[in-house]
């Protein structure tokens, strides 16, 4: 026999095996780990928000370009001082990159007047979300609102993943690798992110497309 602590009846040995050999339930490393592989996906989709490179975030941040680079593809898991300065950085808070996977919530329903608008740097873009937010879903989306004249900026973009925009309304141009694409209503382009790209209405009415963006893996 294995005796408990005073006060406790005795447990057998082959009792003390069983109780050795259940799964630790009550730790949910699963959960914790999804959790923390999420956070350079995140990362990347708050820089690319932004248009910035990843050396304009590790300056911002005071780190590495390639300690960001490993953040982001996942390759490095960051302390917690560096989660800080890269989430001061891009205006976040630290709870926004380990906020916990909703696992149990894999349906969202977004009523169409019930949207919320979506941060970007760019001027003359509206963007109104349609999609669940990354975590639980590799696909973010949103309506968006393109004015005459407004363009993604002087630099091209460069970041994980893939993009999808179907043009509803309007016209825009695509530049991808140097290569320039013309869109006019119904048109629709697919290109992943990781080469240069940018975007602009070159049109005098505002564009209105349907925007899909695929996180890189």
């Amino acid at each position: 026999m294995v005796y408990a602590h005073a006060g406790e009846k005795p447990m057998s040995r082959a009792a003390v095996t069983a109780e050795k050999s259940l799964p630790a339930a009550t730790t949910p490393m699963p959960e914790i780990e999804r959790t923390v592989s999420e956070i350079g996906a995140k990362v990347a989709k708050a820089r690319a928000e932004r248009g910035w490179s990843l050396a304009t975030l590790a300056q911002r941040a005071g780190l590495s370009t390639a300690a960001v680079h490993k953040i982001e593809k996942s390759g490095m898991t960051p302390t917690i001082a560096s989660l800080m300065k890269v989430a001061a950085a891009l205006g976040k808070s630290v709870g926004y990159f380990v906020e916990e996977v909703e696992a149990t919530r894999p349906v969202t329903l977004i009523r169409g007047d019930e949207r919320s608008r979506l941060y970007t740097s760019k001027q003359g873009l509206e963007l109104q979300n349609i999609s669940g937010r990354y975590g639980p879903f590799w696909v973010a989306g949103a309506e968006a609102f393109v004015q005459p004249g407004a363009d993604s900026g002087p630099e091209p973009m460069s970041h994980p993943g893939e993009e999808l925009v179907l043009l509803l309304d309007g016209r825009m141009t695509f530049t991808i690798d140097g290569e320039t694409y013309a869109l006019r209503a119904g048109d629709s382009i697919h290109f992943r992110t990781v080469r240069p790209h940018s975007w602009a209405n070159p049109g005098r009415e505002r564009a209105r497309a349907v925007w899909l963006s695929i996180r890189g893996s």
